[in-house]
């Protein structure tokens, strides 16, 4: 049973709330919109508030349900490792031509799962970096750093290991955006910004 439960992490992972949403909902195909990510953040951006919570919600959860399969089916496999197949298949999605979201929600949700604590930091901390920055982007990138830096506190090999990996797909998975901010063209999130 073992050698399967990556193959279900991933197909769990695939499932792209970003698409379901948009198409079911609001009758528009968010890959053509915005950044034409199926990420949470192109989902606020094109179809509003509610729809960008469901979204990052629901990638969110996949990746909490997926490393909980280890224990749900008593695998000797480590938790971590099977929820990095989630990630692995949200960002590269079976049913959405393995063109997914960049790995953000889907990773913090498996640390929810493994290392709660670690996930109610993270949360914080990508709240004040955007709050501070107003980059959603930058805000992932510090997020994954931090958490690379809390696992090298904790001991654990194997939590160092899978979330220094995340962390760096993160920062890949975001390369371009830090061009854009490099060069000043990176969209800024608008709801901090102060009602005239």
């Amino acid at each position: 049973m073992d050698y399967l439960l990556p193959i279900l992490a991933y197909i769990i992972g695939s499932i792209p709330f970003g698409l379901v949403v948009g198409k079911w909902g609001y009758g528009i195909d968010i890959r053509e919109h915005g950044s034409g990510n199926l990420g949470g953040t192109n989902s606020f951006r094109t179809l509003g508030v509610k729809a960008g919570i469901l979204v990052t919600l629901g990638d969110i959860l996949k990746g909490t349900f997926a490393a909980s399969l280890a224990v749900l089916f008593h695998s000797g496999l480590h938790p971590l490792f099977v929820g990095l197949f989630a990630v692995i298949g949200h960002t590269y999605p079976l049913f959405a031509k393995f063109k997914g979201g960049k790995a953000v929600a889907t990773s913090a949700g498996v640390l929810l799962f493994y290392e709660p604590l670690l996930f109610l930091t993270l949360l914080a901390c990508f709240f004040i970096c955007l709050y501070i920055t107003k980059y959603v982007s930058l805000s992932s990138m510090i997020a994954g750093i931090i958490a690379f830096i809390y696992t090298l506190f904790t001991g654990e090999l194997i939590l160092i290991i899978i979330v220094g990996f995340l962390a760096f797909f993160v920062i890949y998975r975001h390369r371009a955006n830090l061009g854009r901010i490099r060069q000043g063209t990176e969209p800024k999130v608008t709801f901090f910004s102060k009602k005239k």
